[in-house]
């Protein structure tokens, strides 16, 4: 065409003609390329090159029922697409029509399948048979089941419920699959095509509309089933239409393969041997008849329209096209009483072009008659307002619903996007046509991303693709907020050193993530662990009895003999790292570790005094206590009273103080010791951080503290206290004495604390006299005596009898342990 000075191509399908207007504007401008078709037209003024949809193609000069006279009515070259769908149920007629009327004056060609050649030499004597033979070869390999599918094809149903469940499945175990559907606007099956040619997924899954108009890099069809619904009957298909949609395996002179799909619900279809060598040698019965019906009709009343468009055509090639749509509906109409005032040929034409509108919605005769009834009321009297076809262009601009209410929103569109074209039926036809086109545009987008959504898994299609190969060469990376990524794609995360799978993956899906994560996972638990011992550890810390990073726990520690070394026991995790790289992570653990455990030291003496035989019995039994205790215990559970007194210098050189109530080692009462030993899991007891002197008594007596009364005091505060009454009793030199309530109350005490705490160590309060009714003065001060056998806490133990002369133990009381 574009060696010929003007030319005009008609296709089957409207992605065609846009496919090949983008190639010829690319040679010639867009000044000088138009296209037409139903629901878009783009004709610059000085267009010579015509991009249409064969009902849309012009013909000849003069008025026509399915185009208006053009410019391009009688261009140089003129050339027919796919010329055998003239035996079409459907639209055979217009394809007939074109093949009979529509000339270039220099060269015009009909492009078809060799099944027509010999009507095309019955109806046109002169024309010229050229053959060309397919390059690559078309090979059955019989049925395959859905996971045996080789990559790179293509699987064929013949209803949407069926393509539905073979994208399902392909989603389940391969990754997903492009759909494509004669119900899908152009837009979105070349958005859903252009996912499968750029390998996103290795499979699409469409009805028989893959067989026409699509170029695709597909090395294996498989049939789903070989029997569709034709609009009349559920049939099987004709070898022809067998190698039509088998003929998209192979491209160029790359062979390709065809076969079924085995593993479906009820027996797998199966090819007839006939049928397998047809379409592997392309040999096809002819056809026999071409669809005609009258495309000059006549206007002077709709009966005469009706009787014209349902005539039998006079050659014996022909045959009455089967009762389409448009003629339907036109049939349904013309018997209401909104056709008693169509008359006249002006309004017989008119009527008409609108029962012409295409059924985009695909509901059938009655439901688009009333949609066409509708319409005719307003074209009636003239065009359609601005405003009207804005507000219903607008109701259908709405992205929200499942597939199947965008696909009924695009169908619709559809309709307003040709009557828009139309400049006799609209006002204002440009902004409306732009306006339609831009909501068909979005709504496509939708769409396609709920066909991507619901149908690709692109983490399983990566997958699928990548598990087989050298793991070193996995596309696997880390993100920087701990995401696993396969090319972008979240298969898990990495908290601390452990591999979660995402836990939106199903279970079938978790295996393969699993499985993908745990081959890179060498390689990048290596990467952390050296950045983990190049950061000094600085997010490393102490919780539970365990070393935690990220929250995770890397390692647990467990007691030893040294408090200031712990035995560290890896977490599972770290079994992954390679050995060299494990040591190197456990030896900074260590060495971390053992610096953050320095505030223990006073423990660790205690300990390597209990360990020493010269300390004796007496003194390894308290500081074995005192260890037990963590640093303090009471003096009634000490075994204070078992100890020699010579042993007490001792062990105050190791930091142990003997109290009135406890005995304890005063540096392991401060924040720090016993922050640590709570985060080692040493004293189950409540922790208090700030270690402050008194507090309100909890339900729990934290570590370090003792009750008094509605308050807990730290041992070492109550200690002082005590000493201070103690000092105090001494200094008076007398049965009965005062006590200044002074240093108690600084320490944040309460007077019926501090009374508490005083009896608890054997001090009896005394209350004072009060005034006399009507005396002035201070009150008399209490008074305070001194009776350690009624302490509460501290008495000392009895001594328990001697056991009879005349029993078993009694010569045990002789025995002496060393």
């Amino acid at each position: 065409m574009c060696a010929h000075s003007s030319g005009a191509i008609g296709f089957p399908l409207r992605l065609l003609a846009r496919e090949v207007y983008d190639r010829v504007v690319a040679i010639k401008g867009e000044s000088r390329v138009a296209l037409i078709t139903g629901e878009e037209r783009i004709e610059p003024p000085g267009a010579r090159y015509f991009l249409c949809t064969v009902e849309a193609m012009p013909v000849r000069p003069g008025p026509r029922a399915e185009t208006p006279a053009s410019p391009a009515a009688s261009p140089a070259f003129v050339a027919l697409d796919e010329a055998q769908l003239s035996a079409d149920r459907e639209r055979g007629h217009v394809f007939t029509d074109r093949l009979l009327h529509a000339r270039g004056r220099e060269e015009t060609m009909l492009l078809g399948a060799a099944t027509i050649e010999p009507l095309v030499r019955a109806l046109i004597p002169g024309a010229t048979i050229e053959s060309r033979a397919r390059f690559s070869t078309l090979r059955h390999i019989g049925p395959r089941k859905l996971s045996r599918l080789p990559p790179r094809s293509a699987i064929v149903a013949f209803s949407a419920e069926q393509v539905y469940a073979v994208a399902e499945m392909l989603r389940r175990y391969r990754g997903g699959a492009a759909v494509v559907m004669g119900a899908l606007s152009p837009e979105t099956r070349n958005r859903q095509v252009a996912m499968f040619q750029s390998g996103e997924v290795d499979y699409i899954v469409a009805t028989d509309a893959i067989g026409m108009g699509l170029n695709l890099d597909v090395n294996h069809v498989a049939f789903a089933s070989l029997a569709k619904f034709d609009g009349v009957r559920q049939r099987r298909l004709i070898p022809a239409e067998m190698a039509q949609i088998a003929g998209r395996a192979g491209r160029h002179q790359k062979d390709g393969t065809f076969g079924t799909l085995a593993g479906t619900k009820g027996p797998a279809p199966e090819f007839s041997d006939d049928e397998i060598h047809a379409i592997e040698e392309h040999r096809f019965a002819p056809l026999t008849k071409l669809y005609w019906r009258e495309a000059e009709p006549r206007f002077d009343s709709l009966a005469a329209l009706i009787a014209d468009l349902e005539a039998p055509p006079a050659q014996r090639e022909l045959a009455p096209a089967p009762e389409a749509i448009d003629l339907a509906v036109l049939k349904r109409l013309a018997g209401e009483p909104l056709a008693g005032d169509v008359k006249g040929p002006g309004m017989v034409r008119r009527f008409w072009e609108a029962c012409s509108l295409p059924d985009f919605r695909q509901l059938g005769p009655d439901v688009h008659a009333r949609f066409v009834a509708r319409l005719w009321r307003d074209l009636r009297s003239g065009h359609l307002g601005a405003d009207y076809v804005a507000a219903r262009i607008a109701e259908l601009d709405r992205v929200q619903g499942d597939i199947h209410a965008l696909q009924g929103r695009i169908a619709a569109i559809r309709s307003w996007a040709y009557i828009c074209q139309r400049p006799d039926w609209v006002l204002a036809r440009d902004e409306m046509a732009a306006r339609a086109r831009a909501v068909e545009a979005r709504l496509s987008d939708a769409l396609h991303g709920r066909l991507t959504e619901r149908f690709v898994n692109r983490r399983t299609a990566i997958l699928m693709k990548t598990l087989g190969t050298d793991p070193a060469l996995l596309p696997v990376s880390l993100a920087q907020d701990g995401a696993l990524l396969v090319e972008d794609e979240p298969i898990g995360r990495i908290e601390g050193f452990r591999l979660t799978v995402d836990h939106t993956a199903s279970h079938d899906d978790r295996k393969m993530l699993l499985a993908a994560g745990e081959k890179a996972l060498p390689r990048i638990l290596a990467e952390r662990a050296e950045t983990l011992v190049a950061s000094r550890l600085d997010e490393v810390s102490i919780a539970g009895g365990s070393l935690h990073w990220e929250d995770h726990a890397l390692a647990r520690i467990e007691d030893g003999a040294d408090p200031l070394h712990p035995r560290i026991v890896p977490a599972r995790e770290l079994d992954h790292l390679a050995a060299p790289v494990r040591e190197r992570l456990l030896e900074a653990l260590s060495q971390w570790l053992a610096g953050k455990l320095a505030p223990l030291a006073p423990l660790a003496r205690l300990a390597e005094a209990a360990r020493d035989p010269a300390a004796g019995s007496q003194a390894r039994a308290l500081l074995l206590n005192l260890l037990a205790g963590h640093g303090f215990v009471a003096r009634d559970k000490a075994g204070i009273e078992h100890l020699p007194k010579e042993m007490r210098p001792f062990l105050r050189r190791l930091g142990v103080t003997f109290g009135a109530l406890d005995v304890f080692a005063p540096a392991l009462l401060k924040p720090a010791p016993r922050a640590l030993l709570h985060a080692l899991g040493r004293d189950p007891r409540p922790l208090h951080e700030t270690m402050q002197p008194v507090i309100e008594a909890p339900r729990r007596m934290p570590a370090g503290y003792r009750p008094a009364g509605k308050q807990a005091v730290r041992v070492d505060v109550g200690e002082k206290i005590l000493r201070a009454a103690h000092k105090a009793r001494a200094e008076a030199d007398a049965r009965r004495f005062r006590l200044d309530p002074a240093l108690a109350i600084s320490t944040g005490l309460t007077l019926d604390s501090w009374h508490r705490l005083l009896g608890a160590a054997g001090f009896r309060r005394l209350p004072g006299r009060t005034l006399a009714e009507g005396a002035f003065g201070p009150p008399a001060p209490d008074a305070w005596q001194w009776q350690p056998g009624r302490a509460r806490k501290g008495r000392a133990r009895a001594a328990p009898p001697p056991p009879p002369a005349n029993s078993a133990f009694a010569a045990l009381a002789d025995l002496k342990v060393r």
